[in-house]
């Protein structure tokens, strides 16, 4: 029991420590945190101690209501205009209900009707004259190296063109006619060729 009892003590002591850390950091001194709670205690306040301060007032707005005392009357927020730009004052809900309706229909059409714009705009407009169909077709397996020997064929062919020039020289060198050395070559070209 005395344990329960020691606890208790030490926490009402952390707990009066913390206070008195939160009044430092609010600016209040000692003297007037305990008049305050000599006062929450039900004491009564004398009526010239003005050496506390006033807690701020609060600014009253009347948005929906309507005060009777005059006083109060100035602080009454005067009534806003619809977005139509009407003063509109409806009977009864159901008057009121339609309106609504009719607002958040309009609103919405133009709305809707916005976002259709941007979507037709955002469209990309997909043209196909010809279809081609050597890119729909499957390509035949050894297209690419097809694609990489066309290269060194090139260069053979160029190669063997001058080799066929540089015959051609030598037979005409040699003596032969050369009616003889064109059909020679010719011919070696079509036996290659097939």
């Amino acid at each position: 029991m005395a344990a329960v009892e020691g606890s208790l003590e030490e926490e009402a002591l952390k707990r009066k420590e913390r206070l008195k850390a939160m009044r430092k950091k609010s600016g209040v001194s000692d003297e007037q945190a305990s008049n305050e709670i000599d006062h929450s205690r039900g004491e009564k306040r004398p009526l010239d101690d003005r050496s506390e301060p006033a807690p701020p007032s609060r600014l009253i707005k009347f948005r929906n209501y309507m005060p009777k005392d005059d006083s109060l009357k100035e602080k009454k927020i005067p009534n806003t205009k619809p977005l139509s730009g009407k003063q509109v004052k409806y009977c009864n809900l159901h008057d009121f209900l339609c309106t609504l309706n009719v607002y958040c229909f309009t609103f919405l059409n133009t709305v809707d009707d916005e976002v259709k714009e941007h979507l037709e705009k955002a469209k990309a407009e997909k043209v196909i004259e010809e279809v081609d169909l050597a890119n729909l077709a499957p390509r035949k397996p050894d297209w690419d190296l097809k694609r990489d020997v066309a290269k060194k064929l090139e260069k053979l062919e160029k190669r063997t063109q001058k080799a066929i020039v540089e015959l051609i020289r030598d037979r005409l060198q040699q003596g032969e006619d050369l009616a003889a050395a064109v059909n020679a070559a010719a011919s070696e070209q079509n036996y290659e060729a097939e």
